[in-house]
């Protein structure tokens, strides 16, 4: 993949917007583990625990993208981000429970852990729009990561402003999991021969999981008006 060609730019808008659209929650996250650290320690510790993050997501991206080329796993990894996007849509309102911590090293150790953890969606999703190519995710990465760590206030007033991003990063996410099934080892051979396959696949699942996620959500907001 040959760098400012259209697969190469389409992929690394697809993984930072990914990126922005699905770390929301990890950016709250650093933001309550560090909140009770003085002002000047607070900073580093969302820094270095920030750099720790990077480090252990580029880990675990690279393992993901090796996994992504054995036959079947890519079909596996596009059926899992389909309720990843279908999560996106659903409102939710439920408290992040995450402890302030006591200090430098612990702030920093919880920032890790819990970027791991929760950024398990956005490693599966980032690996499959990659397409295979490392390049992708670390020039990604290195264009998202900031924006989120510093940005996260700005980005989620944006989505409360303007909730079309939310459809937005679920389209991609879905999009993403159709090109990952037709991408697999064992079904390619299948959507190569039939062309239109692909493409009609791609508009399927986004338009079934912007449409339905649209639905549910103006059903629950009826229900919640009548009740």
């Amino acid at each position: 993949m040959e760098l400012m060609s259209t697969d190469f730019l389409s992929g690394l808008l697809a993984i930072v917007l990914l990126d922005l659209v699905l770390a929301g929650d990890n950016a709250i996250v650093i933001a309550l583990a560090a909140r009770n650290l003085p002002r000047d320690i607070q900073k580093k510790a969302v820094l270095w625990g920030t750099v720790g993050a990077i480090a252990v997501r580029l880990a675990m991206t690279g393992i993901v993208v090796y996994l992504l080329e054995l036959p079947g796993l890519m079909l596996a990894g596009g059926l899992l981000l389909l309720p990843i996007a279908w999560k996106l849509l659903k409102s939710d309102d439920k408290p992040h429970d995450v402890g302030a911590a006591a200090n430098f090293w612990a702030a920093m150790r919880t920032i890790i852990v819990a970027d791991a953890l929760m950024g398990l969606d956005n490693v599966l999703a980032i690996a499959g729009a990659s397409k295979g190519h490392m390049s992708l995710v670390v020039i990604g990465l290195a264009i998202s990561v900031p924006l989120v760590v510093w940005g996260s206030t700005l980005i989620l007033r944006l989505i409360e402003r303007f909730p079309i991003i939310i459809y937005i990063g679920a389209a991609a996410i879905a999009w993403t999991s159709a090109r990952m099934i037709s991408h697999d080892h064992w079904l390619s051979p299948w959507f190569d021969a039939h062309g239109w396959a692909t493409y009609t696949l791609d508009a399927v699942l986004v338009l079934g999981v912007c449409l339905g996620g649209w639905l549910v959500q103006r059903r629950r907001t009826r229900l919640d008006a009548k009740a």
